[in-house]
């Protein structure tokens, strides 16, 4: 199949963080349902939402409760809904949400639904980020230890790298050369330094990898970032970008939205064959970049 219809879906919390888990979740969901539903009309195939599509981005605190928002994977209720939706709708979908592997280990987590309903594997965020103030997510999450797993869905080879790891090369690197020819990066990201970084870095690791790549962010503003940190405006603009870095499509700054772009994985081949990345590799002087 040389044509991809995909599909990636921003939005803004629905509630605050007051409020509990389980409510957000239902909140979250009622919300997604239409949007998911649209996607199946105009015929997506692969369909992705942001980081943590359930719940606010609760990391800049370190409140306990939430870890009552982490479910199975793949037996909780989120999981097997999405389930439901990709098998009634034809439809891969990508379905990022708190993951509780057992009681007290909890990782940041992509599900992945082929078009039929059957759950394929998951990906767990590998890099994760502590910075004082503003980012406490290794009290939240446990770093991945599936690796860089590449999905063999009814459409396309798919990849999942998820917010702070796009920053790491070595990640796109790996899932391209596991075979990934489209990969979606779920965010929860805000305005200020990586604004600048968020239409540089993903287009750079599409170009230098051959692949295209589909970037989410969630929109809007959330606690307690808003008050604590002065900066808790998620920016959206979420986009998805071809092998020659160019950014073919590209959603709103600051609405809900589901973006729907067609892409070719024709490119693939033709970008591969004119630069040869992958031919003139190194990797037998790489050695010294995992001794440090």
């Amino acid at each position: 199949m040389s044509k991809l219809k995909c599909g990636l879906i921003q939005m803004a919390l629905k509630g605050d963080g007051s409020m509990q888990p389980g409510e957000i979740r239902d909140r979250m969901i009622e919300a997604h349902v239409p949007f998911i539903e649209e996607a199946g009309k105009q015929g997506v195939q692969v369909l992705c939402f942001q980081e943590v599509f359930t719940q606010p981005y609760f990391c800049p605190g370190q409140d306990r409760k939430w870890y009552a928002a982490a479910e199975k994977i793949p037996d909780g209720p989120t999981t097997k809904l999405m389930q439901d939706y990709a098998s009634r709708l034809g439809m891969v979908i990508v379905v990022p949400i708190y993951e509780e592997h057992m009681t007290g280990v909890y990782y940041n987590t992509a599900a992945v639904i082929d078009a039929d309903g059957r759950y394929l594997g998951k990906y767990r965020k590998t890099h994760i980020p502590q910075v004082d103030p503003g980012f406490y997510e290794k009290f939240f999450f446990k770093p991945g230890d599936l690796g860089y797993p590449v999905f063999e869905t009814a459409f396309v080879k798919l990849g999942v790298y998820i917010c702070y790891d796009r920053h790491f090369p070595e990640g796109w690197r790996a899932l391209a050369l596991n075979g990934a020819e489209y990969i979606v990066n779920p965010s929860a990201t805000v305005a200020g330094l990586s604004k600048y970084l968020w239409e540089l870095e993903q287009p750079a690791s599409a170009a230098a990898n051959g692949v295209f790549i589909g970037a989410i962010n969630r929109v809007g503003t959330e606690e307690p970032w808003a008050s604590t940190h002065g900066m808790g405006e998620f920016y959206g603009s979420s986009y998805i970008v071809n092998p020659r870095g160019t950014i073919e499509a590209q959603a709103s700054y600051g609405d809900d939205e589901l973006l729907v772009h067609e892409i070719d994985l024709e490119m693939l081949r033709e970008v591969r064959d004119t630069w040869q990345f992958f031919r003139d590799r190194r990797p037998e002087t790489y050695g010294s970049l995992t001794d440090v």
